[in-house]
């Protein structure tokens, strides 16, 4: 009898050994934790060191081609067709060019990527069109949207990656995929999309907030019945696109909230202040500058309900809480950056 007991004993321990170690392999190495807040109050952030050497490496900026000279002939006089960055010389123009084809089409020709080598100044590729609309947005970002970006600014890079199509980008989906039934409008949810880190919330969480202007809400200001309006369906809304941005910066919750009181501004870190005006600038260059785009674009560039392709917040920053660890690519291409108010200008063109 006490031999059974110890072997039953044993196979107790074998088996919560075993637990332990399917539960300890789901997360390799143990966890790391950075405290950013006063003690008691959550403000913790957990890295995966694994991940996170990964994400360092997939992060890293190209280096810049050695600066032009600005004297000199300006493109506008001496090329056709230059309708932005006219004002560079030659020398700054063409090497602002170079970068671009190694930014963006490394692989597929460079140049006659977006140009017709026979006649550079043709606009027949569509390619050609949407380069010149994304150099706009991109002096748009750099100049009016400091709020977001700071001095840091983006470049062409900061979302191609080397790659003609930004990795992450978005399309509407269609809310009731396989039809509606007796639960009506579902918004999407219980769908295995990535969008929402295969939960069961609406697989689009960006409509709402990043083309059009919904509330952000979870709790509502009042209490019932004093005329909260806020709906479940906005919350789950924004649960969608609060894990998007968690997911895309690679931070948890704390990252921009204090968790002792979620909504509270007061109680938030300045990040909370930065994604704030993050949401607001996608959401003008989603209606500004891409769906603008919608005739440009063939048919096979474009989502399941005719639309064109749209930025969110994992398609600039990948992974990173600040897109390619922080590094500032603007300060060698300040030719990116349009004058104050020139962007707003050129925003409406």
């Amino acid at each position: 009898m006490k031999s059974l007991s110890f072997l039953r004993r044993m196979a107790a321990y074998a088996a919560g050994l075993s637990a332990v170690l399917l539960l300890t392999a789901c997360e390799r190495p143990f966890q790391d934790s950075v405290q950013h807040g006063y003690r008691g109050t959550g403000m913790v952030q957990v890295y995966n060191p694994r991940m996170l050497a990964v994400k360092t490496e997939a992060n890293q900026a190209p280096v810049a081609l050695p600066a032009a000279p600005g004297e000199g002939p300006k493109a506008g006089q001496t090329y056709k067709n230059v309708k932005v960055l006219g004002d560079l010389s030659v020398a700054q123009f063409n090497r602002l060019m170079a970068s671009m084809a190694t930014w963006v089409a490394p692989n597929e020709g460079g140049c006659v990527y977006c140009h017709n080598p026979a006649n550079f100044a043709d606009d027949e590729k569509y390619t050609k069109v949407v380069a010149r609309r994304m150099l706009q947005m991109t002096q748009n970002i750099n100049s009016e949207w400091k709020t977001h970006v700071a001095d840091t600014g983006v470049t062409c890079y900061t979302c191609h990656r080397g790659q003609p199509v930004p990795t992450a980008l978005w399309f509407k989906s269609n809310p009731q995929p396989y039809g509606s039934n007796f639960m009506g409008d579902k918004a999407g949810q219980n769908e295995p999309s990535k969008v929402v880190n295969l939960s069961s919330l609406p697989n689009d969480p960006f409509t709402p907030f990043l083309l059009e202007a919904q509330n952000i809400r979870v709790n509502g200001p009042t209490a019932l019945p004093t005329g909260n309006r806020q709906s479940i369906k906005q919350a789950e809304w924004t649960y969608g696109l609060m894990t998007h941005m968690s997911e895309s910066l690679g931070v948890n919750c704390t990252y921009c909230h204090n968790s002792r009181s979620f909504q509270s501004w007061e109680n938030s870190p300045p990040q909370r202040a930065t994604a704030w005006h993050g949401i607001r600038m996608a959401r003008e260059l989603n209606n500004d500058y891409m769906t603008s785009l919608t005739d440009v674009f063939p048919e096979h560039r474009k989502g399941e309900l005719g639309d064109v392709a749209k930025i969110n917040c994992g398609t600039c920053h990948q992974g990173a809480y600040k897109p390619l660890n922080g590094a500032p690519m603007l300060k060698d291409f300040p030719e990116l950056s349009a004058p104050a108010g020139k962007a707003a200008q050129v925003a409406g063109k």
